[in-house]
């Protein structure tokens, strides 16, 4: 063992504090062993005597320091390489003075060592990211790193990754162009198994982010439910996740503010406390990274200040305040709050502003004795019991009072000298902030057909319909999973492109594609016991159509027919639509769905020849289209892929072969909507695949 790894470990077993000047050997000695046991496993012994001799600027062991990364490109336990890490980070001037060059040895072929090594890897890609967040590198080499990242690698070194992305967004999100391409490849990962949730919890702070810097209620409030989206779906997809739900009720409660509903936010603040309680006692004990503790004191922040929403909008409600003093304190506490509280890294706090102090300022308008007190504390604040009144955001708020009254005093004036054709209720008129604030959810959902209906209800009609809306999002995220929900939001999306995409048609329609989105998911796992009837001991299992042909017995579209067909039978629609072949238009619609009056059909093909979606919609579009001619002009194509696979390449995942398309006749005025699945048919094992 070399002389430098035999004082290291002395002084270790000693309990003494690891310095170059405790080892008792030359400057030269310990420069010359430093490279080797930066390598192994006294690596983070080396690192607390580098980390000392920079704090006491002693330049004569430099030459021993700078040879720490150097070794490192050798280290090969993740064990070792983060401690190492640790002790360099605790020294500000370490990590200034080392940053360069441990960035490139961290750095040096990541790509190849992903594949060979994905563990040690992710553990130099974090190490990496916790040097140029510490500001003590320029990130520049870092993000082109990031660029390069491949999101197909190995699972070991993906699970880590969205968290790593996610600092990244905490600390340069307003670097546009890098920001951009971090979002893209959380996305990404969004559609792998193995980082789905925490890419979509990343993403959600992001929004959150976005949200809170924003400069209009319109993009505020659609980040934010946007936001409680992503963090719904991952706490739904995943055991305790807390922190997901813990931010989802973040949402719900600045949400609930900005529309005065007292019982929402009690409701969120509960939960937020429920969430922060359970989430303790599951981490109680185990180890925790330091470089994480800053989100976790976030959600400790936020629900400091969802309580203190929570006890003003009461004290708003409220018709006598026993203790005006203390009624004053409360609402002012939440007031400014919304300015100095930002418990997220880079955000300004701009957006909570705009819900929160906008919705104090109406609850004084709306109570007038109170908003007497507000102006009679400002003038008399000798009188507070504590002599600790905040005078300053006290005026504040009362300036923002009375300009809110001028403001609404010209606009009352304005708008009865306006014509009766006025366009308030226009796109951008007082119809828009109004559902912007009350039903941001409803709005998100049904975009502009949400301003016609509106206009015909009052605001507690319309807090219902919010509730309802909420709901049911949060409703169907329960009921499906994480890689089902981003690919029924887009085709969705898609959808509500068309006209007649509204009412009872996108209810029903939405949810005949979520079940297909779920049986294509279903028949991408290669396994007999997901095909119908093939559960009961004692029966034959039922012919396979996906798989390779064995023997003279071939697959054909009757049999996804009948797959599709039972599947609906037997799932959760069952007792609420017909599911039934039937002869329509002149042919024969393989899988008719109805709804009441409401009827989709399902034309089922197969192909052997090409599975490529402009071959698919060139061939079979036209027919597909033509069974929605004498209702909605809504319906969906299934096609048996029966190409010959390659056992090199794999399938594809559900969100790949799913799409939507349109296609309008000759001299027809409206568009087919078309939702287009592939079931992919002449498969081998995946066994196969590593035989080859």
């Amino acid at each position: 063992m070399p002389q430098l790894a035999d004082r290291l470990t002395e002084l270790a077993a000693d309990g003494q504090p690891i310095t170059f000047p405790a080892l008792g050997l030359a400057p030269d000695t310990v420069a010359s062993q430093a490279g080797d046991v930066a390598a192994g496993p006294f690596a983070p012994y080396l690192a607390e005597a580098v980390a000392d001799a920079y704090n006491r600027s002693d330049t004569q062991w430099q030459p021993a320091a700078t040879a720490l990364p150097e070794g490192l490109v050798a280290q090969r336990s993740v064990l070792h390489l983060t401690a190492t890490m640790d002790a360099l980070l605790h020294s500000p001037a370490a990590a200034k003075a080392l940053g360069k060059s441990l960035t490139a040895a961290l750095l040096d072929r990541l790509p190849d060592r992903i594949e060979a090594e994905p563990l040690l890897a992710a553990a130099r890609l974090e190490a990496a990211v916790r040097l140029a967040v510490a500001e003590a590198v320029t990130p520049f080499k870092l993000w082109q790193t990031l660029e390069d990242v491949p999101t197909d690698g190995p699972e070991d070194f993906l699970e880590r990754l969205p968290r790593l992305l996610g600092l990244t967004l905490d600390r340069w999100a307003g670097e546009d162009t890098f920001a951009d391409t971090v979002r893209t490849l959380l996305q990404q990962l969004t559609h792998d198994e193995a980082t789905d949730v925490d890419a979509m919890f990343e993403l959600g702070c992001d929004l959150l982010r976005c949200a809170l810097s924003s400069q209009d209620i319109g993009t505020v409030t659609t980040h934010l439910v946007q936001a409680r989206h992503q963090f719904e779906t991952a706490a739904q997809a995943e055991e305790a996740r807390h922190d997901a739900l813990t931010y989802a009720a973040v949402c719900d409660a600045i949400l609930a503010f900005g529309r005065a509903d007292a019982a929402a936010i009690n409701h969120a603040a509960d939960q937020i406390a429920d969430t922060l309680d359970q989430r303790q006692a599951w981490l109680h004990r185990t180890h925790q990274p330091e470089w994480l503790q800053p989100r976790r004191s976030a959600e400790i922040a936020w629900h400091h200040l969802v309580l203190q929403l929570r006890a003003a909008a009461t004290t708003l409600q409220d018709d006598a305040w026993m203790d005006a003093w203390q009624a004053l304190d409360t609402v002012l506490a939440a007031y400014s709050a919304a300015r100095t509280v930002c418990p997220l890294a880079g955000d300004t706090g701009q957006g909570l502003v705009l819900l929160v102090q906008p919705a104090i300022e109406d609850g004084f308008l709306r109570q007038q004795a109170f908003l007497a007190q507000l102006r009679r504390a400002t003038q008399e604040t000798d009188q507070h019991a504590a002599r600790s009144f905040d005078t300053a955001t006290a005026s504040a708020l009362l300036t923002a009072l009375e300009t809110a009254a001028q403001r609404e005093t010209s606009s009352a004036t304005a708008s009865n000298a306006a014509d009766d054709g006025s366009d308030d209720d226009a796109p951008g008129g007082a119809a828009l902030p109004r559902l912007q604030r009350l039903a941001p959810t409803l709005l998100l959902q049904l975009k502009d057909q949400a301003l016609s209906i509106a206009s015909t209800l009052d605001d507690q009609q319309l807090l219902m319909l919010e509730g309802l809306a909420h709901d049911s999002d949060v409703a169907r995220l329960k009921a499906t999973d994480p890689l089902i929900v981003p690919t029924l939001d887009r085709l969705v999306a898609e959808l509500s492109a068309q006209p007649s995409f509204t009412g009872e048609v996108r209810q029903t329609f939405s949810v005949l594609v979520e079940q297909t989105l779920r049986f294509l998911k279903s028949r991408s796992d290669l396994t007999r016991t997901n095909l119908v009837g093939s559960t009961k001991r004692g029966e034959p299992a039922p012919f396979d159509y996906r798989r390779k042909p064995e023997g003279d017995r071939k697959p054909v579209e009757a049999d996804l027919q009948r797959d599709f067909q039972q599947w609906l039978q037997t799932g959760p629609l069952h007792n609420v639509v017909l599911i039934e072949p039937v002869d329509v238009a002149m042919g024969r619609a393989d899988v008719m769905a109805h709804f009441g009056s409401l009827r989709y059909l399902t034309e089922i093909k197969q192909d052997a020849t090409d599975n490529d979606p402009q071959y698919l919609e060139s061939r079979y579009l036209t027919q597909a289209a033509e069974y929605s001619n004498t209702n909605a002009p809504f319906g969906q194509l299934l096609v048996l892929d029966l190409t010959p696979k390659d056992d090199t390449q794999g399938n594809l995942r559900v969100d790949e072969v799913a799409w939507t398309t349109t296609h309008r006749p000759r001299n027809a005025s409206t568009d087919r909507a078309i939702v287009v699945g592939i079931v992919a048919g002449n498969r081998t094992t995946p066994s196969a695949f590593s035989r080859k």
